[in-house]
């Protein structure tokens, strides 16, 4: 077999491997998986041009938060809170059990925090003198 390394590795290349892991769950009594990627975006009020949101999939019974980014000029008038808002509201009606997320310590941990999420682990010293968070809110 040849293993071929990319630093960009291709969509239909991925999709391969999440096709692969689709059919190994169902085959082993896992169900059908529900996988939906899902994203809400800021557009600029000029352009319509994307420059924040909040992005993801479900999975199983699980939204996965993958980034939420706010452009710093717009942080503090809740923005961040509504993206949050808007993606729960979307995992409810969908009946999933819950939203889970990771950020770091020097991202937004306490504004999970402030938004009900709870952490469940941590991993240290990643990146070196700072520390990986994870966190999960369910419904």
């Amino acid at each position: 077999m040849d293993i071929r390394f990319t630093l960009e590795p291709a969509d239909a290349d991925i999709g391969v491997l999440v096709q692969t892991i689709r059919d190994a769950n169902t085959a082993n009594g896992a169900g059908p998986d529900g996988y939906q990627p899902v994203g809400f975006f800021i557009a600029d009020e000029t352009t319509g041009e994307t420059i924040g949101g909040l992005s993801g999939y479900a999975l199983f019974d699980w939204l996965f938060v993958q980034f939420l980014a706010v452009p710093e000029t717009l942080r503090g008038k809740g923005l961040g809170a509504e993206l949050l808002n808007q993606a729960e509201s979307w995992a409810r009606e969908r009946g999933l059990a819950g939203i889970w997320l990771d950020t770091f310590a020097f991202g937004a941990p306490d504004f999970y925090r402030k938004h009900g999420f709870t952490e469940f682990a941590a991993i240290e010293d990643h990146p070196p003198g700072s520390r990986r968070h994870f966190f999960l809110k369910r419904f």
